[in-house]
C-alpha cells in the first residue's frame, strides 16, 4: 500500500484542502444521468460513468460513491474518483443525496449526515440490476459519516462487499465547532451558503412544514445554527445537539461487519481529535491516520505535477476484490 506524501510545496492542510478545486477546474467526464422516485414522491438524481444498460458495463465491478456535505458529480474529488475506477475497469456510479444534484428536491425534507435510508433504497435498486456483481462503496466527508451509520444498520445484509470512509466528521459536534474556527471559517461560509440557497429556494415548503420565513432562515451565520433551525427539526430530531448525538458514526463503528477501510488526516481543518476512535475496532476495520492530506485533499507528486493519491490507492486497494 503506497504511503500517502503531501506534494512539496502544497503540505500545508489548507493548501491540501483546497489545492483539487485550483487543478481540477472542469469534470474529466460526463456522465450518464438517471432519476430514481423514491417511495415518499420525492427522487435522487444518480451519476454513472457510462450507460449502465450496454453489455460491457454489466459485466464490470461496480464503484459506488457517496459524496460530502453539498457536493456532487462535479466536485474534484467525486469526478476524479469515478474516472479513476472507471479506467481501471470498474463501473462507477454516485448517488446524489437530496437537493445536490442542482434541482431542487419536492418534498421539504432533504439530507443529512445519519439519513440511511435513500442510501438504502439506491443500494438495493442496484443489487436488482446487478446482483452478482462486486460492489465497493466510498463514502467521502458527510457521506463518510452516512456509509458508517449504514454499515452499523443493516451490518447483517449490506448489499457490497467492502467500503471506505475517508474525511468523515465522525463527531458531529466536534466538527461543528471546529469549523467555526480560524482560517476553517472559509469552508463554513461556504457550506452554509450552499445549505441556505437550497434551503431558500425551498422556503415555501419549510415554511409550511417548520414555518419558518426568507428572512429567518437568511439570517443564519454558522451550521450549528442551521442545523438546528432545520436540519434537525425537519428530520425528527429534538435540536442540533440531539441530531450530532444520535448521527455521530463514531459512536456505531463497532457494529460494523464489513470489511471498512478509514482514512483521517490529523491535520484535517475540519476536524478534531475527536473523529479518531480511541477505543478498540473490530478486525474487520483498517483504520489509516495520516499526519498530512488536509480535508478529501491528500495531493502527492509535486507542484508542478500534482496527482491524486486516493485515486491512485483505493483503486489498487480494491483490486484484489476486481479479480475474485
Amino acid at each position: 500500500m503506497t504511503k500517502f506524501i503531501a506534494a512539496s510545496g502544497i503540505t500545508n492542510p489548507h493548501l491540501q484542502t483546497l489545492a483539487p478545486r485550483f487543478i481540477r477546474k472542469k469534470a474529466l467526464f460526463e456522465p450518464i444521468w438517471q432519476t430514481l422516485d423514491t417511495p415518499d414522491g420525492d427522487f435522487i438524481d444518480i451519476a454513472w460513468s457510462e450507460d449502465p444498460n450496454s453489455k460491457e458495463a454489466r459485466d464490470k465491478p461496480l464503484f459506488v460513491l457517496f459524496h460530502g456535505l453539498e457536493g456532487c458529480f462535479y466536485s474534484p474529488y467525486a469526478n476524479g474518483l469515478m474516472a479513476a475506477f472507471a479506467k481501471q475497469g470498474w463501473l462507477s456510479v454516485m448517488m446524489h443525496f437530496r437537493g445536490c444534484s442542482g434541482k431542487p428536491n419536492r418534498l421539504p425534507r432533504a439530507y443529512h449526515s445519519g439519513e440511511v435510508e435513500d442510501a438504502r433504497f439506491f443500494l438495493e435498486h442496484l443489487n436488482q440490476q446487478f446482483t452478482n456483481t462486486t460492489k465497493v462503496a466510498v463514502g467521502i466527508s458527510l457521506g463518510g459519516n452516512m456509509l458508517a451509520n449504514y454499515l452499523a444498520e443493516y451490518a447483517d445484509e449490506p448489499l457490497i462487499d467492502a467500503a471506505s470512509i475517508v474525511s468523515a466528521p465522525l463527531d458531529l459536534s466536534a466538527c461543528s465547532s471546529r469549523i467555526e474556527q480560524g482560517f476553517s471559517k472559509l469552508y463554513k461560509t461556504y457550506l452554509l451558503r450552499s445549505l441556505k440557497r437550497n434551503a431558500l429556494r425551498k422556503h415555501q415548503l419549510l415554511k409550511g412544514e417548520l414555518g419558518l420565513t426568507y428572512q429567518c432562515i437568511k439570517r443564519v451565520t454558522k451550521l450549528y445554527d442551521f442545523d438546528d433551525l432545520i436540519t434537525a427539526p425537519l428530520h425528527g430530531f429534538k435540536d442540533a445537539d440531539d441530531y450530532y448525538q444520535r448521527c455521530s458514526g463514531i459512536h456505531r463503528l463497532q457494529q460494523i461487519k464489513l470489511p471498512t477501510q478509514i482514512i483521517h488526516a490529523k491535520d484535517d481543518p475540519f476536524m478534531t481529535d475527536a473523529v479518531i476512535p480511541h477505543f478498540v475496532l473490530p478486525d474487520n476495520i483498517d483504520y489509516r491516520l495520516l499526519d498530512q492530506g488536509g480535508h478529501v485533499g491528500f495531493v502527492t507528486g509535486s507542484l508542478l505535477k500534482p496527482r491524486f493519491w486516493l485515486e491512485e490507492m483505493l483503486p489498487a486497494y480494491y483490486q484484489p476484490l476486481k479479480t475474485a
